[in-house]
């Protein structure tokens, strides 16, 4: 077995897990090395077995190497597949392995460790990887239909180049560690603002905050990963997410972005928790009709206040965590930590991140300050810890 040692640590949300890497031989078995790389950034325990058609396609060398363990090729006395294992992940699972697994033929040592998960109860995570052609095949859904009605799972790409193509190694991961982490107790249903809101001054000119997104997107990428029911509700952004989550609602200007959160707190399932991320416009104006002929000499806007949306959501929420966020500039931390109990006491929320400006993308300034509702508070040195903390305040 070669080791690669080359894996930077991108999180943590797959740590403790054991899971079993089955590839089987569809062509996507090429990207089974940057899956398994994927799988060890997010500290998973690997065991990787292979079927006789992947080695056709992919080295056994190649796996070992990028997983740092021995791949499996054929039947031996320890018989690891047969091992207790937190998720068994089939990538790419060809429609050959699926229909076998479905009919209970046991003719390889992959299709051995597919049983035994089914008979224990783990849960089995398939990647299709084909032609659309075979994909719309009536008997393909019926198969995909058998493998939702064991309770297992299927991760589907949109269709590419005439293809059910491998969705990216990160959208595997990500989905995998939300499926194994779901299982965990205190799973929640979580509600995101993120990103900048928009207003118009005329037909073709507007005000934005200055929010990229960054900080929302990294947060409800660590909440999903960590099997909680995220969903975004997005304004405008320059930063975008590493995957494709489940729950997005774009809504650029403040009024959209009030409405559909608005609406999702008064869905017959209400989110378990509020993270109020998002830098809505406290000031706009009415917009001009039309556009503002150039070459003028000044032009004075009147700025008005816009709606709270932390306020006006309190009414709606109900019962819930609540957590907002808090932007100063030019004050102390003293006063900074004034300001953020301030909103907690106004507002009711639970707790609040604080941050300067002066030190936002500074090296050696603190991320963020975390202030609960009883006057403390922690400082978080980098943007990993902030979501750390936040999770764990979650799932208290």
């Amino acid at each position: 077995m070669v080791k690669d040692t080359g894996v930077v640590i991108r999180g943590s949300s797959l740590e403790g897990k054991k899971i079993l890497f089955l590839v089987s031989g569809g062509i996507a078995a090429v990207e089974s090395v940057r899956l398994s790389r994927q799988l060890r950034r997010h500290k998973a325990e690997l065991t990787i077995m292979m079927s006789k058609e992947a080695e056709k396609i992919i080295s056994p060398l190649a796996l070992s190497w990028a997983s740092g363990e021995k791949t499996l090729t054929d039947w031996n006395p320890e018989m690891q597949q047969l091992e207790s294992y937190d998720s068994v992940l089939v990538a790419p699972a060809t429609r050959n392995t699926i229909s076998k697994h479905i009919h209970g033929i046991i003719d390889s040592p992959i299709m051995m460790a597919l049983s035994a998960a089914r008979g224990n109860g783990t849960p089995i995570v398939f990647v299709p990887s084909m032609h659309q052609d075979l994909f719309d095949d009536p008997v393909t859904g019926d198969l995909l239909k058998k493998i939702s009605n064991e309770g297992n799972y299927c991760i589907i790409d949109s269709v590419k180049e005439g293809r059910r193509k491998q969705p990216s190694p990160a959208e595997i991961v990500a989905k995998l560690a939300n499926i194994s982490n779901s299982y965990l107790p205190n799973r929640k249903k979580i509600a995101i603002t993120l990103g900048a809101t928009r207003a118009p001054i005329d037909s073709v000119r507007a005000i934005q905050n200055a929010s990229s997104g960054k900080t929302g997107w990294a947060i409800a990428e660590y909440l999903f990963m960590k099997g909680h029911d995220v969903h975004c509700i997005v304004g405008k952004t320059s930063a975008s997410s590493s995957f494709k989550l489940p729950n997005i609602i774009r809504a650029g200007s403040p009024e959209e972005m009030l409405l559909q959160s608005i609406d999702m707190a008064n869905a017959e399932s209400k989110p378990d928790v509020w993270i109020h991320a998002a830098a809505v416009l406290d000031y706009s104006m009415n917009a001009e009709v039309g556009k503002r002929p150039s070459g003028q000499e000044s032009w004075n806007i009147e700025l008005k206040p816009t709606t709270k949306h932390i306020s006006e959501l309190s009414e709606h929420v109900g019962e819930c965590i609540r957590i907002g966020f808090k932007l100063e500039t030019n004050v102390s931390e003293e006063q900074l930590i004034k300001k953020s109990l301030d909103q907690i006491s106004k507002y009711g929320v639970d707790a609040v991140v604080a941050n300067l400006l002066e030190q936002i993308g500074e090296p050696e300034s603190p991320r963020a300050r975390l202030v609960y509702s009883d006057g403390s508070f922690q400082v978080l040195d980098n943007e990993s810890d902030l979501c750390e903390e936040l999770e764990k305040f979650i799932s208290r």
